[in-house]
Formats: structure tokens, C-alpha cells, sequence
């Protein structure tokens, strides 16, 4: 059975996850909290997704550790 890794709706959370991320770090650079905490919490998700939708772990595991290292460090703040 082969999977389709590139739908137009997987491709739309892809980008849209790695613009948020992106902005996610312009804004920690510009010191605009918390906007960048929804900028990266947005584009967690959506990778998360993209991680589900196929079937791919590692971007699972690897952004689940990013939400579990930011809400660690929001409650140690």
C-alpha cells in the first residue's frame, strides 16, 4: 500500500506550521511575548498534524518534546 505524503491539505498545514514557526522566532527576537508562545504553539500543532496525517513519528516525538520543553519553561517563569 502506498501513502500520498503530499495532499493539498497536508502541504497547507506544512507551510502554514513553518510560517507561525518562523514568525515564532522573529517575534522571541523582537522580545514580543507571548505572541511568540501562540506563534510556536500554532506551528507545534500543525507539524504534530503532519506528523499523524503521515504516519511519521519522529516529527511526532520531535515536537511533542518542543511543547513539553515550552510548557516547562512558561511554568518555571
Amino acid at each position: 500500500m502506498r501513502i500520498a505524503l503530499a495532499t493539498p491539505r497536508v502541504d497547507a498545514i506544512r507551510w502554514a506550521a513553518s510560517v507561525a514557526q518562523i514568525a515564532g522566532y522573529a517575534a522571541t527576537a523582537a522580545g514580543a511575548t507571548p505572541r511568540n508562545i501562540y506563534c510556536f504553539l500554532f506551528g507545534i500543532l500543525g507539524w504534530f498534524i503532519v506528523g499523524v496525517q503521515w504516519n511519521d513519528r519522529a516529527i511526532m516525538l520531535l515536537h511533542v518534546v518542543a511543547l513539553a520543553a515550552m510548557v516547562g519553561g512558561l511554568i518555571a517563569t
